[in-house]
C-alpha cells in the first residue's frame, strides 16, 4: 500500500507554520540554543537552574569537525552520554535526557558528525570517526565514570568507542535497539539482513530522500505499519525533520557504517556492567541479529526484550525504558 505523504506540495504553507512554530518554541524554552549556535570548541551557553545547568555548545575535533552537544542536569551528577540513531540527532533522546537529568544525572547528548546541528564533513562518515568524536566529547568535557548509552547506530558508536578507546572513563554501557554485532548478512553471519535491503535504502535516498524518511517513520521504525497500530503524526514529523537536517552524503554513507561494520571484537572488550534492550518486534534491527547476538558476545550483560516493541522503543515504550535505565544506573 502506498503511504500518503505527510506534507504534500500543496501543504507548503502548513509546513512553514509547523517549522516556524517549532523554532519559536525552541527559542522560547531554550533561549541559550540560539547563542550556542555561533560557539566553537569548548564554548557553551547555559541556563542556570537550582542544582545545575542546561547548556548547549560545540567542540571541534582533531580533524576540524564541529560537534554540537547538549549538557543537561546537575553538573555534579553521575554522567550519562547518549548516542543517537540514523539519521536522527540528539533530539531523539530528549525523553530520556529530560527524565534522567530530572533524577539527578548529568546527561550529555551530541549530534553525530553530518547529523543534526553538527557540521557536515565530506569524509569520515564511518564508525571509527564516530567513536573518536564521542571520545572527543568525553575528553573535552573531562567526563569520568560515564555510562555510555547508544541507540541503534549509536550502539555501534558506543561499541567502537570501547574497542578503540577502552573503558578507563566508562562505568556502564547500554545498547538500545542497537546494530551490533553485525547487521548485514554474510557467509559467516547467515542470519543477518540481506545487503539488498540496504541497497534499497540507498536507492530510496537517491530517488526521494524526503519521502523515504517519511515512509520509514510512518512504517517500520515505530511499528505503525502493524495491523491496529495507531500512528503518531508528531513522532513521524519529528523523525522526518531530524533526518532532513542531516547532510545528504553523511546520512547516505552512514548506511554502510551501521550495516556493514562488524563489532564482534569491540563487544568482546566490554568489561563493565552492560544493559541490552531490544524490541521483540524490531523490523529494522531484528532482535536475533542485534540484542540476542550481542548478549552471546557479552555474557555478563543484562538482556531485556520488550514484547511487541518496535525499533523506536525509546519513544513508543519510553516510560518502560526510562525506568529500566534508571534502575540500571542506580544498580
Amino acid at each position: 500500500m502506498k503511504l500518503e505523504p505527510l506534507l504534500t506540495p500543496d501543504d507548503a504553507n502548513r509546513r512553514n507554520l509547523i517549522l516556524g512554530g517549532v523554532a519559536a518554541t525552541i527559542a522560547a524554552v531554550v533561549p541559550a540554543a540560539a547563542t550556542a549556535e555561533t560557539g566553537r570548541a569548548s564554548t557553551s551557553a547555559a541556563v542556570p537552574g537550582p542544582t545545575g545547568i542546561q547548556s548547549v555548545g560545540r567542540i571541534t575535533t582533531k580533524d576540524g569537525v564541529e560537534i554540537y552537544y547538549k549538557d543537561w542536569g546537575p553538573t555534579s551528577g553521575p554522567v550519562v552520554t547518549l548516542s543517537h540513531g540514523w539519521p536522527l540527532s540528539s533530539d531523539s533522546w530528549d525523553n530520556q535526557a529530560f527524565f534522567l537529568a530530572s533524577n539527578g544525572f548529568r546527561v550529555v547528548a551530541h549530534d553525530r558528525r553530518g547529523h543534526g546541528r553538527s557540521s557536515q564533513p565530506w569524509d569520515g562518515n564511518d564508525m571509527d570517526h564516530y567513536a573518536d568524536d564521542l571520545a572527543a566529547v568525553i575528553d573535552t568535557l573531562n567526563l569520568r565514570n560515564v555510562t555510555t548509552i547508544g541507540f541503534s547506530t549509536g550502539g555501534g558508536e558506543v561499541a567502537r568507542y570501547v574497542g578503540r578507546h577502552g573503558t578507563a572513563r566508562v562505568a556502564r554501557i547500554g545498547l538500545i535497539s542497537a546494530v551490533p554485532p553485525l547487521m548485514v548478512k554474510t557467509a559467516a553471519n547467515s542470519g543477518g539482513v540481506p545487503i539488498e535491503v540496504f541497497d534499497g535504502i540507498r536507492a530510496g535516498m537517491i530517488a526521494d530522500r524526503s519521502q523515504l524518511f517519511r515512509d520509514i517513520a510512518s512504517g517500520p521504525f515505530y511499528g505503525f505499519n502493524r495491523p491496529g497500530a495507531k500512528a503518531s503524526q508528531g513522532m513521524i514529523e519529528s523523525w522526518w525533520m531530524q533526518g532532513m537536517m542531516g547532510g545528504f552524503k553523511n546520512t547516505y554513507e552512514s548506511i554502510r557504517a551501521f550495516s556493514e561494520t562488524d563489532f564482534t571484537a569491540d563487544l568482546k572488550k566490554f568489561n563493565k556492567p552492560t544493559l541490552i534492550v531490544h524490541g521483540e518486534d524490531d523490523q529494522v534491527v531484528p532482535v536475533d541479529v542485534g540484542g540476542r547476538a550481542s548478549k552471546k558476545l557479552v555474557p555478563h550483560a543484562i538482556l531485556k526484550i520488550y514484547e511487541g516493541a518496535p525499533h523506536g522503543l525509546a519513544e513508543t515504550h519510553k516510560d518502560q525504558l526510562n525506568q529500566d535505565l534508571l534502575a540500571f544506573l542506580r544498580s
